[in-house]
């Protein structure tokens, strides 16, 4: 009774923590290594998935992975190694057994093989390669001959399917006899006598239809298929918005080669929009296993394109010295102008990047997307024209002070609006990715304008 309260105690700890490793179960396992503890270390890890493994082993340093990994020994599963961040996974395949390596890649299915070695040097891709078996080799080569971010990469050749034909029985009889069918598959295909696709079935209406019920009459009202060329990210956009749970892959000529499962096509967006992300913030594609080395590689060129559009912004100051000088209250006030500006185009362009990404901003709603935020941007601009004009005569005694930030304020943001939108839709229109260089755009204009209208308007009706 005793161990049954303390197991529940752990469990509670654990769900606590949201889903992660909590503390106290990673203390036990890193203590487990110290000590050299196999039986603890496996009572420790039994319980976690292989998606929390995967976390523990980005989390701690690389001397208590190589330890963990080599206690660990043949029960490490050929699932960590596809949850790993890239960064890692090339050190994790070097420090294990080779023979651990061969049993962890041999239970996995071909499309996670694939996007296993894609990212490989040359030398650890062989030594993956090597360990499976002649066929299995084979259609992994394959499906890394076609090119990277296609539907031929992002697919796995273990299909499901059977001839348009058969009945209920046959095919529940073909599944059950069958010995390499894949681990997870949600339809049985259905294929004419020259291996094209002609439709599917969900394995719900399989078992929930009698014997004799020919499986065309069962075939789902929506199916498509993928050309293997296809982009993967016009494929997971399929996926999401079709709500699909899988569907075939065909070649050239229209045969069945592999299936594309709901999995993989999340996975594809949730990287987009994780890349996204990153790329609005200017940090590449780094993560947080990377050395100090690679992050600063990563960063540096866009704190340069920064200093370059700060240097503008001093430029548009510079020509405004002795107004400066006169009014000393402008020093104060004008960062407040650039700074809303740099907000408020903030917003807009994280709108215009998503709604780009998801393909809901076109041709047919530019122009009302474009309006509507710079609409936003009066009203707003407005609002906040009203507070500083209020502030500036309230600091400074100065109702023309007021009026000039009030001004400016509007102008900015109605600015900032126009530039978060239309930037990324040019840049879009242009093939360049709006999330990589939209930020340095926008922040330039809202920079220069802010301080243009500003310091403009403030040397007209102060001087």
């Amino acid at each position: 009774m005793v161990e049954e309260i303390t197991d529940l105690e752990e469990l509670k700890d654990d769900e606590d923590e949201g889903y992660t490793l909590s503390p106290r179960r990673l203390s036990a396992i890193l203590f487990a290594v110290d000590r050299e503890d196999r039986d603890a270390l496996m009572a420790e890890m039994e319980p976690l998935h292989a998606a929390d493994i995967a976390d523990l082993l980005e989390q701690i340093n690389s001397y208590d992975r190589r330890r963990l990994i080599l206690l660990y020994g043949e029960d490490f599963d050929g699932e960590i190694l596809t949850e790993l961040d890239d960064s890692i996974r090339e050190e994790v395949i070097a420090v294990l057994n080779p023979h651990v390596l061969a049993e962890a890649v041999r239970e996995l299915e071909s499309d996670d093989v694939v996007d296993l070695v894609e990212d490989l040097e040359q030398e650890a891709q062989q030594a993956i390669l090597g360990t499976l078996e002649d066929a299995d080799r084979i259609a992994v080569e394959q499906s890394l001959s076609y090119p990277e971010f296609s539907a031929g990469r992002l697919m796995q050749r273990e299909v499901v399917m059977g001839p348009e034909h058969w009945t209920v029985g046959q095919a529940i009889d073909y599944m059950r006899e069958s010995q390499d069918l894949p681990d997870d598959f949600y339809h049985m295909v259905l294929v004419n006598p020259k291996m094209h696709p002609i439709g599917h079935v969900t394995l719900g209406r399989i078992l929930g239809a009698p014997r004799g019920t020919r499986l065309t009459d069962l075939v789902e009202e929506e199916f498509r298929t993928f050309e293997v060329l296809e982009s993967e990210t016009d494929v997971a956009y399929a996926f999401n918005q079709y709500h699909m749970i899988s569907a075939p892959v065909v070649d050239a000529d229209g045969r069945l080669i592999g299936v594309i499962t709901i999995d993989d096509a999340m996975n594809v967006l949730d990287e987009e929009h994780e890349e996204d992300i990153m790329r609005l913030a200017g940090v590449g594609e780094g993560s947080l296993a990377d050395r100090v080395v690679d992050t600063v590689r990563q960063r540096i060129p866009w704190l340069a394109v920064n200093l370059v559009t700060a240097i503008l912004a001093s430029l548009v100051i510079a020509q405004f010295e002795a107004t400066i000088s006169q009014f000393v209250a402008l020093a104060v006030l004008m960062p407040i102008v650039a700074s809303m500006g740099g907000n408020a185009g903030t917003q807009s362009l994280t709108v215009a990047v998503r709604a780009i990404a998801t393909r809901d901003l076109t041709g047919a709603n530019v122009f009302r997307v474009i309006r509507r935020e710079v609409l936003v941007g009066l009203v707003n601009g407005i609002v906040f024209a009203v507070v500083m004009g209020v502030v500036g005569i309230l600091w400074f005694g100065s109702p023309a002070l007021g009026g000039v930030i009030a001004a400016a304020m509007v102008i900015n943001l109605v600015i900032a609006g126009l530039a978060g939108i239309g930037i990324p839709v040019v840049l879009e229109r242009m093939g360049v990715d709006p999330a990589l260089a939209s930020g340095a755009f926008v922040t330039t204009v809202t920079d220069v304008v802010g301080f243009f209208a500003f310091l403009g308007l403030a040397a007209t009706v102060l001087l």
